[in-house]
């Protein structure tokens, strides 16, 4: 039996499952998770130089152990398992090794109760990440999830303590998974501990009953709206001010190369010329200075973050820090409600601040264009009725 060609048809068809059954819910359980579990996997198996037909056995049940998860999350194992023995059927997989691969998508099952190796391999490389530095990122990205299929808010705290009973209680199979991921796993269930401690020291501040709850949701809708709406706006400022920039240059290019060089044989065309010279020269530069961008130092002290001073939004306010100051001012945002909201409502002040003085400079280049080609207008008409020579 050719094991590897198999091994590719199964892949294949996962991909293409997954894609067809593409659930936004699914922020963790998706085809990243997969690729991740069977990369673990082949690293385990690599190790225990098991035979050809086990190592298919586990990358099987490795790629086929969470589809289940797109029809029934609370049973994805047992759905998991059905879908592998159709799948292996049509690819003329022995029922022995169908069986074998259905019992390691069986004993992903929590708690975890593998039997044999094949087993313990796949079970380890499900929760690889609980030994790794992923796991932060990766625990966020579960909770996130639990939240979407329940639709509900969990709070920190108990997802928290159900993160930390879960890396207690956990125990990796094999020795080669124990010797690489247990002392990771340590130092994942030390940092909930140390945030637990620090969440039990601080006191919780007091809400009054009759306090309304802040709608979230709309809040960080108007802010995204608000922001995107000013975006807009600033972009079109911008493609006026070029619109004028290049309207200017054509002009001026034209008297400095072509009428310039008249004025002699045509002296009465010297005044209009010079009038609509400088009428584009000061369109040119109102246009210019509406574009021109204004950066401050990029630079924020400890104590503006304690004080909550500095935008960390934007850009102009960080870009000469080190990434690790930047962060910890990020961290703090993100932990300080206030703070966070306060940041967003101070970088949509001033980006109208910005559009502000844009649209005011642009308003000035373009009266001065409009009345400015009037008057020159005008006084190429009356130079070359009256004053011709």
């Amino acid at each position: 039996m050719n094991y590897t060609t198999i091994e590719a048809h199964i892949e294949q068809y996962v991909r293409n499952y997954i894609q067809q059954h593409t659930d936004e819910k699914l922020v963790y359980h998706n085809i990243s998770h997969t690729e991740r579990v069977v990369k673990a996997a082949k690293k385990i198996a690599d190790y225990y130089k098991i035979t050809e037909k086990e190592r298919f056995i586990v990358i099987s049940a490795a790629w086929l152990h969470d589809i289940g998860y797109f029809t029934d999350p609370r049973m994805h194992e047992k759905v998991a398992a059905d879908e592998a023995e159709k799948l292996l059927k049509s690819l003329n997989v022995d029922p022995e090794t169908i069986q074998q691969v259905q019992g390691c998508i069986l004993a992903t099952k929590m708690p975890q109760a593998p039997t044999n190796l094949l087993e313990q391999i796949v079970c380890d490389a499900d929760l690889f990440h609980l030994g790794t530095d992923d796991f932060s990122e990766t625990n966020k990205l579960i909770r996130k999830e639990c939240e979407l299929i329940l639709n509900y808010k969990i709070p920190k705290e108990d997802w928290r303590r159900n993160a930390l009973l879960l890396l207690s209680q956990h125990k990796y199979h094999t020795d080669f998974s124990k010797s690489l991921l247990e002392k990771g796993k340590q130092k994942n269930i030390e940092k909930l501990k140390q945030k637990e401690y620090k969440k039990e020291e601080t006191p919780e501040k007091e809400v009054p009953a009759n306090k309304p709850e802040k709608p979230s949701k709309g809040i960080e809708t108007m802010f995204r709206i608000t922001s995107n709406n000013h975006q807009r706006l600033s972009d079109m400022a911008d493609n006026k001010a070029h619109i004028m920039i290049t309207t200017t240059s054509i002009i001026i290019s034209v008297l400095l190369t072509v009428l310039l060089r008249k004025l002699e044989e045509y002296p009465h065309l010297t005044i209009p010329t010079i009038v609509l010279l400088t009428i584009c020269v000061i369109t040119m530069v109102f246009s210019i200075l509406a574009t021109r961008p204004s950066i401050p130092s990029g630079n924020f002290t400890d104590e503006d973050i304690r004080q909550q001073k500095t935008n960390l939004l934007f850009f102009g306010n960080f870009y000469n820090m080190p990434l690790m100051d930047y962060k910890r001012g990020m961290e703090n945002m993100m932990n300080d409600a206030g703070f966070l909201y306060g940041s967003m409502i101070q970088d949509i002040h001033s980006q109208g601040v910005v559009l502000g003085r844009k649209y005011k400079l642009l308003r000035i280049a373009y009266n001065v264009f409009m009345f400015g080609i009037i008057v020159s207008v005008i006084s190429f008409v009356i130079a070359s009725l009256y004053f011709k020579s």
